[in-house]
This record gives C-alpha cells, sequence and structure tokens, in this order.
C-alpha cells in the first residue's frame, strides 16, 4: 500500500514542517513525505532540500495552476497555501502517485502511529475529522468553539486522507475546481479558505467517513471535552485512546491562552505544549525573518495589501491587461493602482 502524506506552507512554516515531518519519518519511514511550498528561500539563504526530512518538494510553479502570477497575487498567504492543497492533491490522484494521500498542516505533530487510518481506508474512500465531537457546556466554550465553527467549518481541513480512487479521487477533482476559483477568507459571503467547502462533503460524497476517535486533531479548540493522559509506560491518551497527532495551532499568544483556558489542571496538555515547543527552537532557522514570504509584496519590496489583492482577482479586465501583477514601473498594475490614487502604503503584508 503506497500511502503520500504532504504539507503545505511557507518559510515562516518551515521550522513547523521540519518537525511534523520529523515525527512523520519516525513513525512511518516507508512513506513518502512531500512539501507543497508556495514561496521561494529569503535572499541569501542557501536551501538544502536533501537535509530536510521530506522526501521532495513541489514548489508552487510545478503545480501549474493557469495564470499562475495572477491566480497567486490574488490571494493572501492562508489563502494561498489553502488553495494548493486541491491541486496537489487532485494530481496525485490522475499521476497515481499513490494509493492514500494524507494532508496534514504544517503545525501538527505525531504522538503514535497512524496505520488505523489506512485500515480505516479500506472499507472507506475518505476521512475528515470534526472540530468538534461533543457539545459544549458552557457559554464561553459554545462562543469560542461551537459559534466559531458555524464560521469556519464543521471539519478542520488540517486533515484530510483519501483513497486515489472511487469518490476519493472524485473528491479531489471536485475540491481542486472549488479550491481553484473560491478559496477565499470571506466569512460574510460565506467562506471560509478551504473549509467551509467540506461541510458538504457528508452529502455529496457517501463513502467518506467521519472519524470520531479523539486521539486524532487534538488542538485548543475540542480541548474542553477531551482529557489528556500519559501513562507509567509513557503512552499518552485521550478520553482513553492513544493520542494520535496534536494540532499546535497559532503557536503563541493565542494558542497558548486557548490552551490554558481550556486545559485547566490537565498539566500533560501543558506539557505536550513544552515539548512541541522544544522540538520548534531545535528547527527554527533566524536567519529566516519572521513573516516571511515571497509573495508577499511587489517585485521592489513593497508589501501587498489584501484589497489589491482582491480588487485584482475580481477584475478579468485587470487580469487581462496585467498577466503579472508583482511586476512595477511603467504599464504595471502597481502603476495602475498608482493613477488611480490607491497606492498608498498598507500597514500590513496580506
Amino acid at each position: 500500500m503506497r500511502v503520500l502524506v504532504f504539507s503545505s506552507f511557507t518559510f515562516a512554516y518551515l521550522d513547523r514542517a521540519r518537525v511534523l515531518f520529523g515525527t512523520l519519518k519516525k513513525h512511518h519511514p516507508d512513506w513518502e513525505r512531500v512539501a507543497v511550498i508556495t514561496d521561494r528561500p529569503p535572499p541569501g539563504i542557501a536551501f538544502d532540500p536533501s537535509a530536510e526530512p521530506f522526501d521532495r518538494i513541489v514548489w508552487f510553479e510545478d503545480l501549474n495552476i493557469p495564470r499562475g502570477e495572477g491566480w497567486l497575487f490574488g490571494h493572501d498567504i492562508v489563502e494561498a497555501c489553502t488553495a494548493v492543497k486541491g491541486p496537489f492533491l487532485h494530481q496525485a490522484c490522475e499521476a497515481d502517485a499513490a494509493d492514500i494521500v494524507i494532508y496534514l498542516d504544517p503545525d501538527t505533530a505525531l504522538l503514535n502511529d497512524l496505520s488505523p487510518l489506512v485500515e480505516a481506508l479500506q472499507s472507506h474512500d475518505g476521512l475528515l475529522t470534526p472540530h468538534l465531537l461533543e457539545p459544549e457546556d458552557e457559554l464561553q466554550a459554545l462562543l469560542d468553539n461551537e459559534l466559531a465553527t458555524l464560521r469556519t467549518g464543521i471539519f478542520n481541513l488540517g486533515f484530510v486522507a483519501i483513497r486515489t480512487t472511487g469518490q476519493g479521487a472524485r473528491f479531489a477533482r471536485w475540491w481542486n475546481d472549488r479550491l481553484l476559483a473560491f478559496c477565499h477568507d470571506d466569512i460574510p459571503q460565506g467562506l471560509f479558505v478551504d473549509q467551509r467547502w467540506c461541510d458538504h462533503v457528508p452529502a455529496f460524497f457517501d463513502r467518506f467517513h467521519v472519524l470520531r476517535d479523539p486521539g486524532y486533531n487534538v488542538a485548543s479548540w475540542n480541548l474542553s471535552k477531551r482529557k489528556v493522559a500519559i501513562g507509567q509506560d509513557g503512552q499518552i491518551t485521550v478520553n482513553g485512546s492513544p493520542l494520535r497527532f496534536w494540532h499546535f495551532t497559532k503557536l503563541g499568544p493565542t494558542g497558548d491562552t486557548m490552551t490554558r483556558r481550556y486545559a485547566g489542571t490537565n498539566f500533560e496538555v501543558h506539557e505536550i505544549w513544552n515539548w512541541y515547543k522544544r522540538l520548534i527552537a531545535e528547527a527554527h532557522d533566524p536567519r529566516i525573518p519572521p513573516r516571511w514570504w515571497a509573495f508577499g509584496t511587489f517585485d521592489d519590496g513593497m508589501p501587498i495589501r489584501k484589497d489589491w489583492r482582491v480588487l485584482y482577482r475580481g477584475r478579468a479586465d485587470l487580469q487581462a491587461a496585467f498577466p503579472d501583477p508583482f511586476r512595477t514601473g511603467p504599464n504595471t498594475y502597481h502603476a495602475w493602482l498608482q493613477g488611480e490614487g490607491l497606492l498608498t502604503p498598507p500597514t500590513s503584508v496580506a
């Protein structure tokens, strides 16, 4: 059984991806590990893929997305890194690259083997994990978790696993098409990047299975209902089930706040977070600038505002006139923005 695991990230998340693929290599050295990188190395840094814990890299350009530069310009960093998951998954099915393809977000880490996923995919064509497995009891948890998932999607797409035939392949094509056209962070319009689309999956694909094992995709948003324990033998369990992988979302103050709020006195949770932070510190390359993204600026280094991206992706005339909107100088999208009085300095990169 050929199993391929991939993650999508930029160089700003390289330390997290190193931890993910390192833990994956420990538990499943025979599975192919693929890094999908929508970025370019920061200037002056010699990036050596052979020294990394993944088997190969797929760069954005390798995906052959139509109108490549223009399409990419129409997405911010989160939209872009989630959108490319669809094309890679679909192309892996078309290329017969594996029997099973698993996606994991770069800020996850394995703490046990994932062989039960392979077993589950003998009788199902796809697997998803919901953000929540039980209703919340407290108002604050309801606001933080139940209401949040109504906005952002019932399923957490930091994980998805499919067979590359049958409904798995059908799902990959459908998700590819939706993400190429509509992977946007636009909650008022019913969109939250790749996730909200998968609310449709139980209705569209009856051979997909919802994993209700609490040991998968443990994260701050479901800790209120998951008790973590570490046995004398070192085995970690969640509500009595083996802990398979943890999703360390929002590493930093936000993640710390939410984890403290819902872990409480479950001190094993804090031990796991401290373990992860040590691994990240060891994997970190201080030469990579914080929040680095090669496609976050015009070619002169000016940060690109989110509203400039949204305007461009919504205007077919601008896309036709300026197929490479990252360029500056005469007869460019940058110059057009300037002529329209829209080229005011951004307050943040998007």
